[in-house]
């Protein structure tokens, strides 16, 4: 029994998301005032960047690899799903897995030369790739259209036997995104638990400590870059799609700083922190880009961006996750101090690791 309400308690969040993401568009239907599409399309949105978040945090907040540059990789997944759907006429779904293949190929390449670097000379070396990948795609006009980028490109689509879906709509598109965000979101969960994620967790706290143990550093650190790309360029061509056009000046430094944002405001090492951090950053962007001011002052948002980091490190270092675990915590503290049965005695005992 006690199996059972652990192993439930493990997997309540799925089953709460699972349910928000069907409700969500209902519920929109009948809120006054907002416009659902529009809506539907920023939770894409948001989305969309949770899968380049948890990518992100499983190689900072786990491994410790610091990336300033994913921007580059998910401006990868983006032209690499475009090319091949506008230009070779390859379905979206072949596309969509060529481009995080792609992705994750040259993240591993970036891997190597990580081997030998740490903190900011890492994160120098990341934020030159991904401001290196902006000006290949310009340079190479003639068949990334160049400054001008890809546009018009085909609906996403997904063949099942002999009918297939289109997403058409936002509200399509939501779904697609949900979809891919939940299964992306379990395969990390089993990863970061796995044996590879305890090596990731140790050479994040000592890379000597982690080779005595046996730990092949070369083997993680470049399998921890591979995925974490991997992720990005899968978001990247999901992104492609739901724009239906992209360009270089979609795929910034500041795109790259913003991913940072979002798992630092989350919480390192968190996949359900990254996830929040990436919707929570989301809409506060539109938020401050729809206030009067900012079209006197064009650069709030980047102060504001800068503001929410100083302070999250400053009294959230372990971001919104962390404030969720100190409620549990409390929440735990208080239920030890009330007067238990013998049942509950024992369950909170194994809870904390008390035999």
């Amino acid at each position: 029994m006690h199996w059972l309400r652990t192993r439930g308690r493990a997997t309540a969040p799925y089953g709460l998301g699972l349910i928000a993401v069907l409700l969500i568009p209902a519920l929109l239907n009948v809120i006054p005032g907002i416009a659902p599409g529009y809506v539907l399309y920023l939770v894409s949105l948001a989305l969309i960047y949770a899968i380049v978040a948890i990518g992100l945090g499983i190689l900072i907040g786990h491994t410790g690899q610091i990336s300033l540059g994913h921007a580059g990789f998910f401006a990868i997944g983006a032209y690499a799903s475009a090319l091949l759907t506008l230009r070779l006429g390859l379905p979206f779904v072949v596309a969509v897995l060529v481009a995080g293949s792609v992705s994750a190929a040259i993240g591993f390449l970036l891997g190597l030369p990580a081997l030998r670097l740490s903190g900011p000379y890492l994160a120098v070396a990341t934020l030159g790739f991904g401001l290196a990948i902006p000006q290949l795609v310009v340079w190479q006009s003639s068949w990334t259209g160049g400054s001008s980028g890809l546009h018009g490109l085909p609906l996403a689509s997904l063949p099942l036997g002999a009918f297939t879906i289109v997403f058409r709509t936002d509200q399509d598109y939501y779904y697609l995104a949900a979809a891919v965000l939940i299964v992306l979101t379990i395969f990390a969960r089993n990863v970061v638990t796995s044996h590879t994620g305890r090596a990731f967790v140790a050479i994040r706290d000592s890379e000597i400590a982690a080779r005595a143990m046996g730990v092949d550093l070369v083997r993680y650190k470049t399998t921890a870059f591979a995925l974490s790309a991997l992720y990005a360029g899968i978001a990247g061509a999901l992104y492609a799609h739901l724009l239906h056009g992209i360009s270089p000046e979609d795929f910034t430094v500041l795109l790259s700083v913003d991913f940072l944002t979002m798992i630092v405001l989350g919480g390192l090492g968190s996949i359900g922190g990254a996830l929040s951090g990436a919707l929570l950053l989301t809409f506060l962007q539109n938020a401050l880009t729809r206030l009067p001011v900012v079209h006197d002052f064009k650069n709030l948002y980047i102060v504001v961006l800068g503001v929410i980091l100083i302070l999250t490190i400053v009294f959230f270092p372990q971001g919104l996750a962390g404030i969720a675990r100190s409620w549990r915590l409390r929440r735990a503290t208080r239920t030890l101090d009330r007067p238990a049965g013998a049942g509950q005695i024992v369950e909170l005992g194994e809870r904390s690791g008390v035999r």
